[in-house]
């Protein structure tokens, strides 16, 4: 079955715990978007958030760090409760973060935007647990699904079953009911949804239509 990790940065910020408390009815994950207004155009959360958050919550926090110098905040986000942290590859100095992520305990994710090459990352997976392929360009929710995307996953499931490896495949950005059947038949493991299950009055039942696609 697809698994389905909402971003909360669509959800209700003054009342995410809440939030958190719905989604976990039908899913265990909960992605959370970090945007520091210099890698991206918007600022969001940080860890003092995901510290809080996880004292109400025992949900796999997946959080996606679109920041410009990540390493500085690799062992803050593992003090806060992170499960899993994603580098974005277009950071730079990729082996280093990803040892980094690894030494700490937390399961390790590599993020790839729209208009990088997928065979930049191909270097990488066999150090990795996920592989975060962006369907828009990071930074705002509610952006429309680039079918670019698909093709990176079909191309990355490939790579998977040619060497042998195990990271899942995760798609983030304009996810709804029509677009996420593309991305599973493509090969998808995870699809992470804000809007479309935040803005939806009925976000579980929403959550258990994606699941039900895979």
């Amino acid at each position: 079955m697809i698994t389905v990790a909402p971003s909360i940065l669509s959800a209700d910020f003054g009342h995410l715990s809440d939030m958190l408390d719905l989604i976990s009815e039908s899913t265990g994950h909960c992605h959370l978007d970090i945007m520091d207004g210099h890698f991206v155009p918007n600022i969001t959360i940080g860890p003092p958030v995901v510290k809080s958050l996880r004292k109400h919550s025992e949900l796999y926090f997946d959080c996606h760090l679109m920041i410009e110098e990540p390493s500085k905040y690799l062992e803050a986000f593992h003090d806060a409760g992170a499960d899993l942290v994603t580098v974005h590859v277009e950071v730079g100095d990729t082996d280093s973060l990803l040892s980094q992520i690894k030494d700490l305990g937390m399961d390790v994710g590599l993020a790839i935007n729209p208009d990088t090459p997928i065979e930049k990352n191909f270097q990488y997976l066999q150090s990795i647990d996920l592989l975060l392929i962006m369907s828009v360009f990071p930074g705002f929710g509610g952006q429309k699904f680039m079918p670019v995307a698909l093709e990176k996953i079909r191309k990355a499931k490939e790579y998977r079953q040619r060497h042998g490896l195990g990271f899942k495949i995760e798609v983030d950005g304009g996810i709804n009911l029509i677009t996420a059947i593309d991305c599973v038949e493509a090969g998808a493991d995870i699809l992470v949804s804000g809007s479309t299950v935040f803005d939806s009055g009925e976000p579980t039942v929403v959550i258990e239509k994606l699941k039900g696609l895979g």
